[in-house]
């Protein structure tokens, strides 16, 4: 299965989805002109991946920022993530936030409320 990488933009976030590794990295800004159209293709990404993945799948999500519909789509990812985590499989959702940045901190407690699936805030230095 092919890895996915996408290098970050002003309006799009730095993704690496690695099938090999099971590690998976969202970092920078996503504020995409169509987030469903830049979101699809990894949604569909782990609909494959989650058919074999590896025996641990490790999620890094560092966003500085993400607009309303951004919010949607990082959602269905995680809804992908979740089924592959129902399905017996280690997944762990690492989310980054910075010290000072509330709104990143409570966006991550929401998605950590609507899933069913390990979540760790991680709070990074200045």
């Amino acid at each position: 299965m092919e890895s996915i990488r996408i290098e970050k933009t002003r309006k799009t976030p730095d993704v690496t989805f690695n099938a090999d590794t099971g590690k998976i990295q969202i970092e920078g800004k996503s504020i995409p002109e169509n987030s469903i159209e830049f979101y699809k293709p990894l949604v569909d990404w782990l609909e494959e991946y989650g058919k074999n993945p590896q025996e641990n799948t490790e999620v890094n999500i560092k966003l500085e920022y993400f607009n309303t519909s951004s919010s949607k789509c990082i959602l269905d990812v995680f809804k992908k993530l979740e089924t592959i985590y129902k399905n017996g499989n280690n997944v762990v959702i690492n989310w980054y936030y910075e010290e000072d940045d509330e709104d990143m901190l409570e966006a991550g407690e929401d998605y950590q409320s609507i899933l069913k699936i390990p979540f760790k805030m991680i709070e990074m230095e200045e």
